[in-house]
């Protein structure tokens, strides 16, 4: 196996220790309680409101920078699991499981595209108190669906931060695993995902993965929240915070516990070109150039509100283009490979993870730019919400001009991180292929790498326009 970080001084003492969540949890619940009342309470102006600027500045950046370098650290410290689970000690245990028919990512995909449609519609990057109510409508579903249903029901089939965590995850260099499975076989008890309890009373004293992982067949990050909850309940201390190969876990066939086998799974397939696509849309409609379809789409359609010229928009980004690009691939792969029998929904739901490298590298140009460009603000947003809460200058007056780093100087950094990511789809297009096919690699390869090459010059094209800055107008002045 390789490093176990729980093993780790310092870092490591902490992981394991048993209110380390907790903390964490707590630490995001203030952050969030400050993001809300300043967003309530506050001054409407997006550039001087902790409810804008850390939420769609900072937030966004700093997660898909922790994914980058450790995992998916954000679910961790989730504040509204905390929330839930005061809830249950409250209101008591739920009592209903989660329909069969719904144990799925169809409506997760459903909200994360529609999350993304209103934050373009409604511009929420510009609106403190609409991205407060936002932040405490998330609050009230976790509440709602998991005091109803047993486990962690919305983190797993709902919410859309966890999908795009879950996604963006399979890139992330560590992993919970299993330090030595020969005592996984001989354990009788799987505590890991029953919890641990007592033995006179059966109270539980620690409860198992919430997601229904089962470690010894675990494959992977995808739906796991890191809550090292599993790392409680072994009695064994056989688990471990392991380091990987990032993406490596893309190329797995074999059958994962809680998803089964990814060619199996249509469901998770359209979250990744959701994820994908998404992403280069997400880009796109920051830089000018939208302006420009969007008006051409109301003038060509005679349509006098923008929600409809922006669901065309969305239709053509999301559904239209992975159906051309996407669908196409999967149509030709069999062909160039010489395998008439496979179908390309079969092709589909089997490569189309070869793309996740790249979608997380659009995503972390895009929201690197933001948080390296307004990586100070939050200092004079804070100081100037103190005054507002206290009435005087208790962390000095407001530094204005802090914002971050030149636009022009942050550039070569997203080609970078574009480029790295489109290296990783094309090495795992390539190790899937080999998988599949293993005389013929790279011919089966091909119409997905041409996907990745095409996509990657549609982001490169997209990151040299020059791009709104969002929720930082004004501070340099």
């Amino acid at each position: 196996m390789s490093a176990d970080v729980l093993r780790w001084p310092v870092i490591g003492s902490f992981l394991r220790w048993r209110r380390a969540r907790t903390v964490l949890q707590l630490v995001f619940l203030v952050v969030a309680t400050a993001v809300v009342l300043h967003g309530l309470f506050g001054p409407q102006l997006a550039p001087a409101s902790l409810a804008t600027v850390v939420t769609w500045v900072h937030y966004r950046g700093l997660l898909v920078v922790a994914l980058l370098a450790a995992g998916n650290v954000f679910c961790t410290g989730c504040p509204f699991v905390l929330v839930r689970d005061a809830g249950r000690r409250v209101r008591g245990a739920p009592w209903l499981r989660w329909p069969r028919r719904l144990r799925t990512k169809w409506l997760g995909v459903a909200l994360f595209a529609g999350v993304l449609f209103a934050y373009e519609l409604f511009d929420l990057w510009s609106l403190p108190r609409a991205t407060a109510w936002l932040v405490l409508g998330y609050f009230g579903a976790a509440l709602a669906v998991d005091l109803v249903f047993t486990g962690a029901t919305f983190c797993k089939h709902l919410c859309p931060i966890g999908q795009f965590n879950f996604v963006a995850s399979t890139i992330s260099p560590l992993e919970v695993q299993v330090r030595q499975p020969e005592t996984c076989r001989t354990c009788s008890t799987a505590d890991c995902i029953k919890g641990r309890r007592e033995t006179s009373s059966g109270r539980v004293l620690q409860r198992g993965c919430e997601l229904g992982l089962f470690l010894p067949s675990k494959v992977g990050n995808l739906d796991c929240t890191l809550c090292l909850d599993c790392v409680q309940a072994c009695p064994h201390d056989n688990v471990a915070l392991a380091t990987r190969v990032p993406g490596l876990e893309l190329t797995e066939a074999r059958r994962r516990s809680g998803i089964g086998r990814l060619a199996a799974r249509p469901d998770v397939a359209v979250l990744v070109v959701l994820f994908v696509f998404g992403g280069l849309l997400n880009a796109f409609a920051m830089v000018s150039p939208v302006y420009a379809v969007e008006a051409w789409l109301s003038a060509a359609l005679g349509l006098a509100r923008e929600a409809p010229a922006l669901a065309l928009l969305f239709l053509g980004a999301l559904v239209i283009v992975p159906l051309v690009l996407v669908g196409g691939a999967s149509v030709l792969t069999p062909a160039v490979a010489g395998s008439p029998l496979r179908t390309a929904g079969r092709t589909f739901t089997t490569f189309v993870h070869a793309l996740v490298p790249l979608g997380f590298g659009i995503w972390l140009a895009h929201y690197g730019f933001h948080l390296l460009t307004g990586a100070l603000t939050v200092i004079p947003v804070t100081q100037s919400a103190m005054i507002d809460a206290v009435g005087w200058p208790a962390l000095g007056a407001p530094l204005w001009g802090w914002t971050g780093m030149r636009p022009g100087s942050v550039y070569p950094m997203q080609v970078g991180l574009l480029l790295l990511g489109a290296s990783g789809s094309l090495g795992l297009a390539y190790l899937i292929a080999e998988r599949e096919h293993a005389d013929r690699p790279l011919r089966t390869a091909a119409p997905w790498m041409v996907v990745t090459l095409g996509l990657t010059a549609a982001a490169l094209w997209t990151l040299a326009q020059p791009m709104e800055m969002r929720g930082l107008v004004g501070l340099g002045g």
